[in-house]
């Protein structure tokens, strides 16, 4: 019974302090990760597990596994290593977030693209452990809701970098690699509503989606550069954003000091977008936005830290969201 009990308080699938669990069903991404729990064969007993690094693991995004078997030892390259961090473009010029957030309202015309409840998002998610080098798991997850309140989640195993190459799959009880494009998990939900974030739409005025983002995050106080733009992250974890609410958060983040302009890159999907930098303890956080809409692209996590402990490099990319409509 300890080792159920311990799986259950690292993967925390219900936080206490969650406002919107308490009066309706979890959302998906806590109903898949309970799902596994419930289904995954007790293990062995063994020594504590090593600690997840960096706060990754309140995005639920850290793995903490052990690969031995599937790497060949400890001494041996990862079977997927991590990407490399996205490189600013050699002398492009950074672009103001208050002037990509004028070009965002410009673009938030009638007929624009409009707010859709579900995503569609590549992920890599480094996980880590104290005994085998880290891991990089990337996978596909489209989640897509119906006009009743249901809704489906697809996930899948595959890495656009490399395509038809066998994936890292973090199914079951160890990682395995897999086919480019396994199915991981396909799985339908009852309809189900809630009125607190981010279960309920984003507003259009800026105050009010500042104080949404942070009861999203569960943040009770003024969110620092770095907590937005996670609480960014869980936003749209549940939304796919229309022009109207990319203009408001793009107006939003240009009223957050800290968070500087940094020039053009070439996101992992091929798209040009900006990016907009904040350091924090251990690790950088880029955000990466269309110049033309304002729409955001992606977000990387990176390392500036060695941690020997765990194999990690100051530079190892530890996770990076790819969000596409």
């Amino acid at each position: 019974m300890p080792d159920e009990l311990d799986l259950l308080r690292d993967a925390n699938p219900v936080p206490a302090d969650g406002p919107h669990f308490g009066d309706g069903p979890l959302d998906h991404r806590a109903e898949r990760r309970l799902e596994r729990l419930l289904q995954q064969t007790p293990p062995a007993r063994r020594a504590p597990r090593a600690r997840l690094l960096w706060g990754l693991a309140a995005t639920g995004v850290v793995l903490a596994v052990a690969v031995t078997a599937l790497v060949g030892g400890p001494s041996t390259q990862p079977a997927v290593a991590a990407p490399r961090p996205l490189v600013v473009r050699a002398g492009s010029t950074p672009v103001p977030l208050a002037l990509l957030a004028d070009r965002a309202e410009a673009a938030a015309t009638d007929d624009a693209p409009g707010l859709r409840k579900g995503t569609h998002a590549q992920t890599w998610s480094m996980g880590m452990s104290d005994h085998a080098p880290p891991i990089t798991v990337p996978q596909e997850t489209i989640v897509r809701w119906q006009p009743d309140g249901s809704h489906t989640e697809l996930v899948v195993a595959t890495d656009p970098r490399h395509p038809g190459r066998p994936v890292l799959s973090d199914e079951g009880e160890r990682p395995r690699l897999v086919a480019d494009g396994h199915v991981i998990s396909r799985q339908t939900y009852p309809p189900s509503w809630s009125d607190a974030p981010p279960e309920s739409p984003p507003p259009h005025d800026v105050a009010r989606l500042r104080d949404y983002l942070r009861e999203a995050a569960y943040l009770h106080t003024e969110p620092h550069p770095g907590e937005l733009l996670d609480a960014v992250d869980t936003l749209l974890d549940h939304w796919t954003l229309g022009a109207r609410e990319s203009a408001t958060l793009a107006r939003l983040l240009a009223g957050t000091p800290g968070l500087r302009p940094v020039g053009q890159v070439t996101d992992r999907l091929g798209r040009s977008g900006q990016a907009y930098v904040v350091d924090g303890p251990g690790a950088r956080r880029m955000l990466i936005m269309d110049p033309s809409t304002g729409a955001v692209l992606g977000l990387e996590l990176t390392a500036t830290k060695a941690d020997p402990r765990y194999g990690l490099k100051a530079g190892d990319v530890m996770q990076y969201t790819a969000w596409m409509r």
